[in-house]
């Protein structure tokens, strides 16, 4: 077994989620979550089947987007795994709706940090460990530090 670190593309101005699913019908089936949660959302779906043709297939409607999720399906290249990359919203606005989907099983993570992905390699294929998700903390917030975060979800309109 060879363990090797994959670094995922996040778009500029954009996020992704990164997961797992166990089907085909997974890409379908996150188009249409997203499609009806959050129409005006820019988005690319890649899913990595794992058996079959063992093909990256591919959704959405934004082909800048298509093309990194692709990017990144292709460097993982575990079987099972997603990725969705967006724009125009925010992950926290499809989660909910991704995680209902039936097909998914896990999401690694969802975010605009730079990630690094964790990926055991056998001769069978590649599987995930686990992902890096952002940076190592520095410390613990303040009073000045819980002042900001409260005005930025206020500014960003999570509350009131």
């Amino acid at each position: 077994m060879e363990l090797k670190i994959v670094r995922l593309t996040v778009p500029d101005n954009g996020n992704i989620i990164f997961g797992q699913s166990h089907f085909i019908k997974t890409v379908e089936d996150l188009y249409e979550a997203i499609v009806t949660t959050a129409p005006q959302m820019k988005f690319g779906i890649a899913f990595c089947e794992s058996s079959g043709a063992c093909l990256i297939r591919v959704e959405g409607n934004d082909e800048e987007l298509k093309k990194t999720a692709v990017e990144n399906a292709q460097a993982v290249g575990a079987g099972h795994t997603f990725h969705i990359c967006l724009r125009e919203g925010y992950p926290v606005n499809i989660l909910g709706a991704v995680r209902n989907v039936p097909e998914v099983v896990r999401i690694f993570c969802a975010t605009a940090n730079p990630v690094e992905v964790v990926v055991a390699e056998t001769g069978q294929g590649r599987g995930v460990l686990g992902v890096i998700d952002g940076f190592t903390p520095k410390g613990v917030e303040g009073p000045a530090d819980v002042e900001w975060r409260h005005s930025l979800l206020r500014k960003i309109g999570y509350k009131r």
